[in-house]
């Protein structure tokens, strides 16, 4: 069970800010066609409204595939930008599909939502950890700013263009 969260974890992106499961991942966790689990959908258009799916745009896809390294093959040959289905889409599925392979796999989705929440919940430590960081670092910039200050002089020096210099001697003109 817990490979089987980690696996789904996986397939859970993050776009347009919610946590989804694309048509194609979804279809292979029911053993389904994604042509039917969509087929399935439209004929329940009704019981998923906007934030329960929608469709990726091409530039969402693209940015997708690029970033995360999604195999063409794997969700190449697509007429259609594939359908994102949020963690209500996902539960919406079970009812549409109707099947005790739907029902399993989403209670294993549901709880892969379930534990990135949880997780996303734990940040507030993280969070104060950086707000203490941020303190230190102001604390050590106080002490420490005159030699900072310093530093920052000698850079400024030797990045400025050096001033020209008189030429001693005689020179040739033309």
């Amino acid at each position: 069970m817990k490979n089987d969260l980690l696996h789904i974890q996986k397939l859970i992106y993050e776009i347009r800010g919610q946590k989804v499961i694309l048509d194609n991942d979804l279809a292979v966790l029911y053993e389904v066609e994604t042509f039917n689990l969509n087929k399935a959908v439209k004929r329940n258009i009704k019981r998923f409204p906007s934030d329960f799916m929608f469709q990726l745009s091409k530039t969402e896809w693209e940015n997708l595939t690029f970033q995360n390294g999604i195999s063409s093959k794997k969700h190449g040959g697509r007429r259609f930008m594939p359908y994102a289905f949020t963690e209500q889409g996902v539960a919406m599925l079970a009812a549409v599909l109707n099947s005790q392979k739907a029902i399993d796999v989403n209670i294993s989705i549901m709880r892969a939502f379930v534990k990135l929440r949880h997780y996303a919940l734990s940040k507030p430590d993280t969070d104060t950890q950086i707000a203490e960081l941020r303190k230190l670092l102001m604390l050590y910039i106080e002490k420490n700013d005159k030699r900072v200050n310093e530093i920052i002089v000698a850079l400024n020096n030797l990045i400025e263009q050096p001033k020209p210099t008189k030429t001693i001697g005689f020179t040739a003109e033309k």
